[in-house]
């Protein structure tokens, strides 16, 4: 598939997008999180000409790694990919990437950092404007902020035209109680304005195209309703396990890992209301509408699992409890399904379907659009009976891109019809790319601009539709495990959708 493009305007756009002078202070640098992602995330706006000039990073972690922090984000850039060795602005922009060592609840540290912060911006011309990136456990959230507050850091002074943003990673709570005490201890040092609570699944090219595909083409919208729409599924599959995160995932389980927040933020994209302007408060305001308009889950409507051993891309692997650091009796989920009900009127009778798991058969993240029959089938598959459904697929990850699946003649003298797909690559298209997700989020932070980020009230509505169903989950042992890895998961997931003679589409 062909596409055009305007250089022009693409080159104006990009300069309207570089943020004011910045450092970027990430604590819990020394996680895989940063050199995998962020720093080279970073380094790829910085290819693209989108970090301002005035700009430092500065890790922060409780062990000593100024020695060796910049020549290990280094390699992850390196790694990250789109990056040569002798890129000419890898050199100048790892001169840039700082280190500071300080335990997390030691006071003078972070009077100590106070001061290195303002050393770097005499140094580098930054400002007084701050990104805090907490790559941290959840523990740590409310003690680093309130530390900031402590030492004058979570707030311009007064009077100054410089800002201060903290990102933070999820998961933001684990139900819907601990969802509202994080929210207060934060709130508590940081106004709303200044928190912006990531989740990476919004940083995909796939999901923003989500409103871009629906709004922003004129004949998707008239029929993207009750009047025209079967069902909807949202698929968030995994074929690896949990990778040795064991003690993680015996306290988290697929429902708080994925199904919470990244699928419900995929679905509010699906299903939200055009918003008024493409503004934070604007896309907020119909995502929340969407959630609040869910429907209290039965809890025979929602599905759990466990992988057991079995095998995958041909190759033998063990059961979630032979994993390490896993309770050999665990009754943790690594599969959660749902069936959902939005009762507002563009929704009302559609059932929105949502799964995540581990170890199924293989990954992928897909939206699936299924409409409505025609009214009078005129017309056989192949002489055997009517034609399948239209299907509109959205593929997240991987090989993203989008499908319609729809019926057409077979040559010949007979009228047989079959299924073909209308293709749309984004590789294809617009060629690889190597970005992985936070560039757009990292950029949108330091531009302010939180319309891709949690705001406090949709986190307590996705937990409020969810922790009722933890809590039953919890009241109950399950009969584990009920589904062999390399698989679907268990035959409950396909149940769900049986019950009213609809299937999971294949993927």
């Amino acid at each position: 598939m062909s596409t055009t493009s305007t250089p022009a305007a693409v080159t104006q756009a990009a300069n309207e997008r570089i943020p004011e002078p910045c450092v970027v202070v990430i604590f819990g640098a020394s996680g895989d999180l940063t050199k995998r992602k962020l720093l080279p995330a970073l380094y790829h706006l910085e290819q693209s000409g989108l970090l301002p000039k005035d700009f430092t990073v500065v890790g922060v972690a409780r062990r000593d790694l100024s020695a060796t922090f910049a020549p290990d984000m280094k390699d992850g850039i390196l790694k990250g990919g789109g990056v040569e060795a002798e890129d000419p602005k890898l050199a100048p922009f790892m001169d840039r990437v700082k280190y500071f060592a300080t335990n997390f609840d030691d006071d003078a540290g972070f009077e100590a950092l106070k001061a290195y912060l303002a050393d770097l911006d005499g140094q580098f011309g930054t400002k007084g404007n701050r990104l805090f990136y907490l790559a941290v456990a959840p523990e740590f959230f409310a003690d680093i902020i309130a530390r900031l507050g402590k030492h004058g850091m979570a707030k311009p002074e007064k009077g100054a035209s410089n800002w201060v943003r903290v990102i933070i990673e999820k998961p933001f709570g684990t139900d819907l109680a601990s969802a509202r005490k994080l929210n207060d201890d934060v709130n508590a040092v940081l106004s709303e304005k200044q928190i912006f609570r990531i989740d990476h699944y919004l940083g995909k090219e796939t999901v923003q195209n989500i409103l871009v595909f629906r709004f922003g083409n004129g004949i998707f919208e008239p029929v993207w309703n009750r009047n025209f729409i079967d069902h909807v599924e949202i698929t968030a599959a995994e074929s690896i396990g949990i990778e040795g995160r064991g003690p993680f995932y015996e306290q988290a389980g697929a429902l708080r890992d994925v199904l919470q927040n990244h699928v419900m933020e995929v679905l509010s994209f699906v299903a939200m209301e055009p918003p008024d302007s493409f503004e934070a408060a604007a896309v907020r305001t119909e995502k929340l509408k969407v959630w609040r308009a869910i429907e209290p889950i039965p809890v025979e409507d929602t599905v759990r699992g466990q992988y057991g051993p079995g095998k995958v891309d041909g190759k033998d692997v063990i059961g979630y409890r032979q994993e390490d650091r896993v309770d050999p009796e665990s009754q943790r989920e690594t599969f959660a399904a749902a069936k959902l009900q939005i009762e507002n009127w563009r929704w009302a009778g559609v059932p929105f379907y949502i799964r995540a798991a581990k170890r199924l058969e293989k990954r992928v993240t897909e939206v699936t659009i299924v409409f409505k029959q025609p009214p009078l089938h005129l017309f056989k598959s192949g002489g055997k009976g009517s034609i399948e459904p239209n299907v509109i697929s959205m593929r997240i990850q991987p090989d993203e891109g989008i499908s319609l699946q729809f019926g057409t003649k077979v040559p010949g003298p007979t009228t047989n019809v079959a299924q073909v797909n209308m293709n749309f690559s984004y590789a294809e298209a617009f060629g690889k790319s190597s970005a992985n997700g936070y560039e757009r989020l990292l950029l949108d932070a330091m531009l302010g601009d939180a319309t891709l980020f949690a705001h406090r009230d949709g986190v307590e509505a996705t937990w409020a539709l969810f922790t009722p169903i933890l809590e039953a989950w919890a009241a109950t042992k399950p009969d584990f495990p009920n589904y062999d890895a390399g698989s679907w998961g268990p035959q409950e997931s396909c149940d769900l959708l049986a019950k009213s003679g609809r299937s999971w589409g294949k993927l």
